[in-house]
């Protein structure tokens, strides 16, 4: 086990805990380090603790999800946070995304998903599926700020015209395959536009893209 990823859980409903201990523990390639009933004692626990992912639950007390994700994410060497959520709380959801975390899964997801979701949290990769990107924003979009008459950021000056297309195409929840099929363009050549999205911008992955161009006003609902 000694290779295997490392998962720290962070939820006030020790059932829930218990829970995903047993469905992390079960998996050849992954095991639970450390657990914490809130995000104050998740902060002090993960100075001392190496793990790969985070399960991130949004409401707890003492200190919410949002609160220790910004904090964790603030750290060297952070680990990726997944957070887990019901589309009760979409405005949590929503500021743990800008506050760093790597993606969201509903806790009623199917188990064999959220154990693919937590590996592709540890490779890097973004574990918000295009239909669950869809599904938040139909929640959060209707919340964001809406300032037609601002500045346009000035970030969107340093992207070319097709970076601008891909990104309206993320933004919209489509997939690599999707958006190599939309804008006549071969897949990975999606991945490398993907790429200089994420650095040119500063992103941590894909779901940042996504706020980013709701919150310019690139893509509006």
């Amino acid at each position: 086990m000694t290779n295997s990823l490392k998962v720290f859980l962070v939820d006030d409903q020790e059932l829930v805990r218990s829970g995903f201990r047993m469905l992390i523990n079960a998996e050849p390639d992954m095991q639970v380090v450390g657990e914490a009933g809130d995000g104050r004692t998740a902060l002090a626990a993960l100075l001392h603790t190496k793990v790969d992912v985070v399960l991130m639950d949004i409401r707890m007390p003492i200190m919410d999800g949002v609160e220790a994700t910004k904090l964790l994410t603030s750290r060297p060497d952070s680990p990726q946070i997944l957070v887990l959520t019901t589309f009760d709380l979409d405005e949590y959801v929503f500021s743990a995304l800008k506050a760093g975390a790597s993606g969201f899964m509903l806790k009623d997801a199917r188990p064999e998903d959220l154990l693919q979701a937590i590996r592709m949290v540890a490779a890097g990769d973004s574990v918000v599926a295009p239909s669950a990107t869809r599904r938040l924003l139909e929640h959060v979009v209707p919340g964001l700020p809406d300032s037609p008459d601002s500045e346009p950021d000035p970030r969107l000056g340093v992207l070319t015209d097709r970076e601008l297309e891909v990104l309206v195409e993320v933004a919209k929840g489509a997939t690599n395959t999707e958006i190599a099929s939309n804008l006549y363009m071969a897949a990975g050549t999606v991945k490398t536009h993907i790429g200089h999205l994420l650095t040119k911008l500063g992103a941590r992955d894909r779901v940042s893209l996504v706020l980013f161009a709701y919150e310019t006003g690139l893509v509006r609902p």
